[in-house]
């Protein structure tokens, strides 16, 4: 065989090796819902973009496979994924045990709590303080679950919305006198709009909690894509950028 014959062969095999790797490349798609600031949520441009998105995008980048991000609305984001038509769910979603019984969480990736905001005339030092006042909550949000926890699931005070932006809106309007919901978004809330003057209470039995992304059950091989970019992206300060982009602070220690 030649030295130019060889050459050919190396190149060819080169090209054809180089073809099947980024044919390997997996592309998953994400359910994300567009509705919770600053987590996720849709420009005038309809692009998704927020602390969520940027982060699954550095967990990508890490882990060596591609996503596509598919608004996908709260009330069927369990649905999608464990029917098929979603590889991976990050959307706020609190890490729960009877959620562990539906799909498989990733390590945790956001340390949160409950908060409760209440109008500017009503100032509380913990849930019980809610009594007999109306609250919104997002249908079957970790604030759904503190409420009903202290009032019982079918307490007429109880109003449930389809996502956070209403609930938010019920509470501006003066439709509810109070909204329990995760930290993160309440307090970017509170900053984006300071003319509301808005109260802050943290119930001391409020604990803490962690956002996880989710996958179906069994799926160990996105599972652990997901989990080793996460943990790369941790260790390279690509997390840490993307938590400074949207929260201004430096990000809290994570549990493995």
């Amino acid at each position: 065989m030649s030295l130019k014959t060889k050459a050919v062969l190396s190149a060819a095999f080169f090209c054809a090796a180089l073809a099947a790797g980024v044919a390997s490349a997996a592309t998953y798609t994400v359910g994300t819902g567009a509705t919770y600031r600053p987590f996720e949520y849709e420009t005038p441009n309809k692009e998704l973009v927020g602390f969520d998105v940027d982060l699954m995008k550095a967990i990508a980048k890490e882990a060596g496979f591609e996503v596509k991000f598919i608004n996908t609305p709260w009330d069927g984001i369990f649905a999608g994924l464990n029917n098929g038509d979603r590889d991976i769910i990050m959307s706020g979603i609190t890490i729960t045990e009877k959620r562990k019984q539906a799909v498989d969480f990733s390590h945790p990736y956001f340390l949160a709590h409950q908060l409760i905001l209440t109008n500017a005339n009503l100032k509380i030092q913990s849930i019980k303080d809610l009594e007999g006042k109306l609250i919104a909550v997002v249908n079957a949000s970790a604030g759904d679950i503190a409420a009903s926890k202290a009032f019982g699931k079918a307490s007429p005070n109880i109003r449930r919305f389809d996502n956070t932006p209403l609930a938010l809106e019920e509470l501006a309007n003066g439709g509810v006198d109070a909204m329990i919901g995760d930290v993160g978004v309440l307090q970017w809330y509170t900053k984006q709009n300071p003319e509301k003057k808005f109260n802050q209470c943290r119930d001391p039995g409020f604990e803490e909690q962690y956002f996880g992304i989710g996958v179906k059950k069994g799926n160990t091989k996105v599972l652990e894509d997901v989990n080793r970019g996460l943990e790369k992206a941790i260790a390279s300060g690509a997390y840490q950028e993307v938590f400074t982009k949207w929260f201004g602070s430096e990000a809290p220690k994570l549990p493995r």
